[in-house]
């Protein structure tokens, strides 16, 4: 075990052993020995049509696979201008997005913005699930967790995965690759700086050979937040990768890292939400190890420790009830500090039975535990463990007809049993189209604050003055069941490539915080419906040029209005990337969305959003290093709400300067 010391978080942490869930985690140049198992070559990876690696747990091409998927590829990271993962989402069809810092981290959902965290989406990075056990199973602080310059691709799947992935796979997955060790060998840099305090930094240095490559990365982003915010936002992270490869054709990887989140929070005049600085921390480590049993056959066993730190409090000023439980003016405090804890260890096994039956199956064991005195009104842990037993299955039926069929088994140790099954219909109807139709089915249990949340704001007298939200003990699983009808098509000879999904989404107990009374509670209240259709077009009209647009249309019926506007009506998105003279790179990206509720806002804040960005980038040499110079302006039109009516978006103009060796 390799020793790590991360002194900028003030934490020193033991490298634990985790191996990516599956084998579509396998690190790229590495990826021609793990897909021996699976009967794929490396022309496979580099054919037109894209290898994913994440939907069912087996690597399988796109237009293969149990589901719609939306690749967000290295060059697309770069050209889009973006400085972080959950702002790039906002590109991808049925996805909302927020930056503001409000609830800890800026965020993503799917399909509805439906309170202040997203807790129904799974964010792996390189095979570890990173959603926050703290924060009710947000993915915002995950999406924070590594820098976009280290970053290969994200392979966003726009549908239910809980057959591969278990509870917080409800509604899709954000799987996020970073680069292997040795494509990132040698020094690089980057400094960013512009309007709204923007000062972002990044230095990163790799080295070591085939057999073993090591690459260490520092980065800071930070900037003002939103207009209206008490945004004055800063992420720190540090990550270190290692991967190593034995004689004996073992591979392992190691990898480590720490992020701290520092942030501005509050509105100005809620005695109820005084403005404050607040801070989130976390840690994590994992080995992965993964052995070639023969050709057709391979075994991984994973390992992985996580954990969070938050602080966040104020000074309630108004009413209080003294001894004598008289109302009278005084203090109360608010505090929301905590800390979380996550273990993981898996073990996979992947095999191909013959020509036309592949099958990935194991276990999975996850033990959580959260601490919080202001949120739960106990020092003591509560302990949530999940077991989990699943398989997925790709059988070539006919040569045309392929037949993936999934399952994931789980027991929580709060909630009880789970069963999320999926089967799913691939047709190649003609060369390079092909028709997709499935149907599976999702559960996901209460998270810990909605089984037991107790919070309080607390005189200096120590007398309880207020319960804001209590809960029940009554909130049971929710289910969802997802029927939908798909199609690829790519036609070369106009450059043209068309992914269409028909969708319809139904949840039985919709769980939601309920305010019409004080306390708050959790319930299951309706069953909620979510239907529509998405698209995504991408065009290559001329040499050196790209266009990809993309519409998402969506209904919500729900007996909350708030609910119905949980996701725009219809949405789109443009971008266009064009090579000029000189090298230069043109990016153009605009955003048009229906009327939406921000996922921190109430109904009276609905509002429809456009935003419009613009990126040059100037390749340059500077000796035997390379370099790009670029120019974002980001929303060039008129400001827009985020997250709350009174947070407004307003243009963005800043520079960045990168070098590497």
């Amino acid at each position: 075990m390799l020793l790590v010391a991360l002194r900028p978080w003030g934490a020193a942490m033991v490298l634990l052993a985790s191996t990516e869930l599956a084998i579509a985690q396998a690190p790229e140049p590495l990826q021609a020995v793990a897909t021996h198992a699976s009967a794929l070559s490396e022309a496979d990876f580099l054919a037109e049509m894209p290898i994913v690696l994440s939907v069912s747990r087996l690597p399988q091409r796109l237009d293969e696979t149990p589901g719609a998927v939306t690749i967000l590829d290295r060059d697309m990271i770069r050209l889009s201008g973006a400085r972080d993962v959950a702002d790039l989402l906002r590109l991808v069809p049925g996805f909302q997005t927020s930056t503001s810092f409000e609830s800890g981290a800026p965020f993503a959902s799917y399909h509805g913005g439906f309170d202040y965290y997203s807790n129904r989406i799974q964010v792996l990075i390189d095979g570890r699930s990173v959603y926050s056990p703290y924060f009710i199973g947000s993915v915002g602080s995950g999406l924070q967790t590594v820098a976009l310059a280290d970053i290969e691709r994200i392979e966003v799947l726009r549908g239910s995965n809980s057959a591969s992935y278990g509870a917080r796979a409800l509604l899709g997955v954000i799987n996020i690759v970073t680069r292997h060790t040795l494509d990132t060998l040698g020094l690089q840099a980057t400094l960013g700086a512009g309007e709204n305090g923007i000062r972002d930094g990044q230095a990163r240095i790799g080295w070591g050979q085939l057999d073993a490559s090591y690459r260490l990365t520092v980065d800071r982003r930070g900037d003002n937040g939103l207009t209206g915010s008490n945004g004055h936002n800063q992420v720190n992270r540090v990550n270190l990768r290692a991967d190593l490869r034995s004689g004996a054709g073992d591979e392992m990887g190691l990898r480590a890292g720490g992020l701290t989140i520092e942030f501005g929070k509050g509105i100005a005049g809620m005695i109820d939400n005084a403005l404050r600085d607040a801070a989130f921390r976390s840690g994590y480590a994992q080995l992965d190890w993964r052995r070639v049993l023969n050709a057709d056959e391979d075994l991984a066993f994973a390992y992985s420790h996580s954990q969070e730190t938050y602080d966040d409090s104020f000074m309630y000023l108004g009413p209080v009830r003294n001894s004598a439980k008289r109302l009278v003016m005084g203090q109360a405090l608010f505090d929301a500090s905590g800390r979380s804890s996550s273990d993981a260890v898996s073990v996979q096994h992947t095999v191909r039975l013959n020509s036309n039956l592949r099958v990935v199956w194991g276990g999975e064991f996850r033990h959580e535990g959260v601490a919080s005195q202001g949120l739960y009104n106990t020092d003591s842990t509560f302990v949530t463990e999940f077991s989990r037993l699943f398989g997925n299955a790709e059988w070539r039926a006919t040569r045309d007809l392929i037949v993936n069929a999934g399952l994931m088994l789980e027991h929580s140790s709060v909630s009880g049993d789970g069963v999320s099954p999926r089967l799913m219909l691939n047709w190649h109807m003609a060369d390079a189209q092909t028709l997709r139709v499935g149907v599976s089915k999702a559960v996901r249990p209460p998270s810990t604050f909605e089984s037991f949340s107790d919070v309080r704001f607390s005189s200096t007298e120590g007398v309880p003055q207020l319960i804001s939200i209590l809960a029940g003990g009554k909130a049971r699983p929710e289910g969802l069941l997802v029927r939908e009808l798909g199609y690829l098509g790519t036609f070369p000879k106009l450059g043209l490539d068309l992914d269409v999904r028909l969708f319809h989404e139904k949840f039985d107990g919709f769980l939601r915080q309920k305010n019409d009374t004080r306390p708050a509670d959790y319930v299951n209240d309706e069953d909620l419906a979510i239907q529509g259709l998405e698209y995504q077009l991408k065009w290559r009209p001329w040499q050196g040029a790209q266009l990809i647009f993309n519409q998402a249309f969506t209904a919500i019926s729900s007996i909350d209005e708030g609910a119905t506007w949980a996701a725009p009506k219809r949405a789109s998105s443009l971008m266009f990337f064009q090579k000029l003279p000189g090298g230069l790179d043109l990016s153009l990206m605009h955003q048009d969305s229906g009327t939406v509720t921000p996922q921190g806002g109430g109904i009276d804040s609905k509002q429809a959003i456009a935003r419009t960005d613009l990126r040059l980038g100037l390749p340059f040499r500077l000796g035997p290093n390379r370099g790009e110079l670029a120019l974002v302006v980001q929303n060039m039109g008129s400001p827009y709400t985020d997250y709350r009516k009174t947070f407004f978006f307003e243009r963005r103009a800043f520079v960045t300067l990168q070098l590497e060796n």
